[in-house]
């Protein structure tokens, strides 16, 4: 292994002890130790320090071939040491500042969506169904009218024979009007049930 190699070992471990604090100090930022569960907690451990060290081993591998040396260790702890007396404070810092960047971003996307996308929805929905509401109540007044009309005009002109009906029925012998006047209040009493079922719809239709 060359001078030059040896070199470029040493600054790349450093700079991999320097880049260990800042994991450390970001993994203990997100993960909070006293409210996760033991075995999850020991299954992020494991794979913090697996992905650490695949990163360690690459980059050692990438700058003299993967070899070993116990200067290797020394650079590491120094880029540690440097990082925790030179950069810590900035570092965290400038998590601190990106993380609070991200929420106020994460925050005002979910604004924009919930303006752009779900309330032009709920919008559209209270709009057909008010139109539909409105469209039914128009609907049960125009047909109230038509058949008061429809009712006013058989009344006025059913009257002739409703008057000629009655006074054939006055020459109608006393048992044979009994049972017609029955049978006529029996269709009455079906006609008040009808009205009094229809006033209830009435009724609960106008609540809505």
């Amino acid at each position: 292994m060359t001078l030059t190699t040896q070199f470029y070992t040493m600054l790349a471990m450093a700079g991999m002890g320097a880049w260990l604090g800042a994991s450390l100090d970001t993994y203990t930022r997100f993960v909070v130790r006293s409210k996760t569960a033991r075995w999850l907690l020991f299954l992020h451990d494991f794979l913090f320090w697996v992905v650490q060290g695949l990163l360690f081993f690459y980059v050692l591998l990438s700058v003299n071939e993967g070899e070993f040396r116990i200067y290797i260790f020394l650079a590491v702890m120094l880029g540690f040491a440097a990082y925790q007396s030179l950069f810590k404070q900035v570092y965290i810092k400038l998590l601190e500042w990106m993380i609070s960047f991200f929420i106020f971003i994460s925050r005002l996307v979910s604004k924009m969506m919930r303006m752009m996308v779900f309330r032009p929805v709920v919008w559209t929905f209270q709009a057909i169904l008010a139109i539909i509401l409105f469209t039914m109540r128009n609907i049960y007044v125009l047909f109230r009218f038509f058949a008061v009309c429809l009712y006013k005009i058989l009344k006025f002109a059913g009257y002739p024979i409703y008057f000629i009906l009655y006074q054939c029925c006055r020459l109608l012998p006393a048992p044979v009007r009994g049972l017609l006047r029955r049978f006529l209040q029996k269709g009455a009493g079906f006609f008040e049930k009808g009205k009094k079922l229809f006033i209830t719809i009435k009724a609960k239709l106008l609540k809505k």
